[in-house]
């Protein structure tokens, strides 16, 4: 049984939890707003993430230690001081970012040599240098360090890939445990999650599965889903992969993804997302509705008075109209991007309230029943 987390109702698959860290307590399910440098794209503050019911924020290891330098965010204070968010916070290990530098890496057993992507400057990063990172960040949750393996790749080249992430994880497990046992780590709590890999071979994923539980860590993720192959394919390995992960843990979904990619997934017994589509469609003027989503670049909505959503208690919808926020989009005013990002990531924080309470109250299949057959009326 894990310390940290409590499983408080189940509904099907469907998990209803809490996860107890240092920096308070996560309701899952969640979708952790991401804010790859420390900061969400779009103009949102700290104090405007409190505002849209915001959980976790999840930042990038990679980037931070590329701009301003994990040293810098250390001697700040480390990431909560450094960016005035005393919630949680999830850092990635960089092991995506690697894998998206595909021409400009090169993978060994001791870790990966690669360029930066803002000077192009040779940086190595293996599992002691992605946990010391991380560290230094001093985030709740640290991601280990591993290869997200290109799709679509061979079986050869799957079945080496999770073999040596998993002998990564082992060396990201006890790096961890060091530097969480030093004078002037930060966050001495800080938790390790693994990460599942195996592409879309059931049975690679299944046997990575129950390796890495044995090494009972904090929590589990599945990786290297949503890098091309189809939903259907994808649902496919959660339906597989998901109950040979502990149940008494959290599982995290990582990169997805769509609501009705969430509402699909929850099915399935995953309570951790992220996902950057809700501040990349907002900064498109591209918005979440119940019913569907609205591009509010369209012509129609020039004399339009209604709010992104009836209803709706976001800052942008308590406030605006789709006429004015299309207007400060055609301008190309930063409020204009600013507004569909506050109202897209609190409809989706709001959406996993919804969710929270559908499995609390038994009724999980018909609430994602009706959600999905709303987003296509």
């Amino acid at each position: 049984m894990s310390k940290n987390y409590k499983l408080i109702a189940r509904d099907g698959r469907a998990k209803r939890g809490e996860f107890h860290t240092v920096h308070g307590t996560i309701q899952t399910p969640v979708f952790m707003n991401v804010g790859t440098a420390a900061a969400i794209k779009g103009a949102v503050s700290t104090e405007d993430l409190q505002q849209i019911k915001t959980q976790v924020e999840l930042s990038n290891t990679y980037h931070l230690h590329v701009r301003p330098g994990d040293d810098v965010v250390k001697q700040m204070g480390g990431l909560h001081k450094f960016m005035v968010w005393d919630k949680p916070i999830l850092t990635d290990s960089g092991g995506f970012q690697v894998f998206s530098l595909a021409g400009l890496r090169k993978i060994k057993e001791e870790g990966v040599y690669f360029n930066s992507h803002i000077d192009g400057r040779k940086i190595f990063m293996g599992p002691e240098q992605s946990m010391q990172i991380q560290s230094n960040l001093a985030s709740t949750i640290a991601m280990a360090f591993d290869e997200c393996a290109p799709h679509p790749a061979t079986r050869q080249y799957m079945t080496d890939s999770v073999n040596r992430t998993t002998r990564w994880l082992e060396r990201c497990k006890n790096e961890m445990a060091r530097l969480n046992g030093l004078d002037d780590t930060i966050n001495k709590q800080q938790m390790l999650f693994g990460i599942n890999q195996g592409g879309t071979y059931e049975d690679i994923r299944i046997e990575h599965a129950k390796r890495i539980s044995e090494f009972d860590l904090d929590g589990y993720a599945l990786g290297g889903l949503a890098v091309g192959e189809t939903h259907e394919e994808m649902y496919r390995i959660l339906d597989e992969t998901v109950p040979y992960l502990p149940l008494e843990k959290p599982t995290y979904l990582m990169g997805v993804g769509t609501p009705a990619n969430i509402l699909e997934a929850v099915d399935r017994g995953v309570d951790f997302f992220d996902c950057v589509y809700p501040s990349r469609n907002g900064r498109h003027g591209h918005v979440y509705t119940n019913h569907g989503k609205l591009n509010l670049f369209n012509a129609k909505y020039k004399l339009d008075d209604k709010p992104i959503e009836e209803g709706c208690g976001c800052p942008a919808c308590k406030k605006y109209s789709r006429a004015y926020i299309r207007h400060l989009l055609t301008a190309k005013e930063m409020l204009g991007m600013r507004l569909c990002v506050l109202h897209n990531l609190y409809f989706y924080n709001t959406m996993m309230e919804e969710i929270r309470q559908a499995i609390e109250e038994n009724r999980y299949s018909d609430y994602k029943r009706k959600k999905l057959e709303g987003f296509q009326s």
